[in-house]
């Protein structure tokens, strides 16, 4: 068995029979492509010794700590399944550890910041309306950039406010909106996706870009920054900020953190809970600038 055949039966079994997401599954195979490459032997052959060298080599390219168990994470999963597959006896990467992760909290912004980049957006411009309620989304509803540029006009229910999100693994929940948003939606449809000549494939998504086709996630990195450029904040910002802020903002507020993890779509809670301390970082900047005793 060649790398081509096995990655391409690897790729069947984690869309159909896992169920994976198509970027997750991108991924896997990016990974396995590098492993490949380094190698240069067959799949079945590969031994511990070459997945220790590759690993090392990743080190030596300076790869991230969080890129190199990703990596490692991929090929014990491919190996994992030609053991499942009767391929192979023994996973080779069985007993080779991953690196261990340095613990970075996000980057999250201020509600003055999250206002101010929005207001910094030219209404007058032709995707002026689409960007401001692009950025507005992000916020208001803590999406990821697949889940946004995937949001369709049929998912969005207008009289009970909320929006239906198609998340990680195609798995769905609902999203509250609020009224701003409502009418930031309303304002985009009606006023400026209505002249688009739109493609009949992509009539039902709710982002267009100017020849009425899907975004793209680079279409929507290059809003934010552009934004972000415009309000003059030097903070280093991505679409995900947003979402990191949505989440921070709800737990500063006192929102329930079984109720964050909803919203996100986190399937375990042990995700959401890095928001707890970002919450204990800001509690702490607030004694040290406030309290007499500071």
């Amino acid at each position: 068995m060649d790398w081509n055949k096995a990655i391409k039966e690897f790729n069947i079994y984690l869309s159909i029979e896992r169920g994976l997401s198509k970027n997750t599954v991108e991924a896997y195979i990016r990974d396995l492509e590098t492993l490949s490459v380094f190698c240069k032997k067959k799949p079945l052959k590969i031994k511990r010794k070459d997945i220790i060298q590759f690993i090392n080599y990743l080190n030596e390219k300076k790869k991230s700590s969080s890129t190199q168990a990703r990596i490692l994470s991929s090929i014990k999963s491919f190996y994992n399944y030609l053991i499942f597959d009767n391929k192979i006896k023994d996973n080779p990467s069985i007993e080779i550890y991953s690196p261990k992760l340095e613990k970075k909290l996000p980057i999250v912004l201020s509600i003055e910041e999250v206002d101010k980049i929005i207001n910094s957006i030219d209404l007058s411009l032709d995707n002026g309306e689409r960007n401001r309620t692009i950025i507005e989304c992000l916020y208001s509803c803590g999406l990821r950039v697949s889940e946004l540029i995937n949001l369709k006009i049929s998912e969005i229910n207008f009289s009970d406010e909320y929006i239906k999100v198609i998340g990680k693994g195609d798995k769905q929940r609902i999203t509250p909106i609020n009224k701003n948003l409502i009418t930031y939606f309303k304002n985009y449809i009606n006023k400026i996706r209505s002249k688009l000549k739109i493609d009949t494939k992509n009539s039902d998504y709710l982002f267009l870009n100017r020849r009425g086709k899907k975004i793209s996630r680079v279409l929507v990195f290059n809003i934010v920054k552009e934004a972000c450029k415009k309000s003059g904040l030097q903070k280093n910002i991505s679409p995900h900020t947003f979402r990191h802020s949505f989440a921070t903002h709800l737990v500063e507020g006192g929102a329930d953190l079984r109720a964050v993890q909803e919203m996100l779509g986190h399937s375990n809670i042990t995700t959401t809970e890095i928001y707890t301390h970002l919450d204990t970082k800001y509690l702490k900047e607030e004694m040290v600038n406030f309290h007499p005793r500071s």
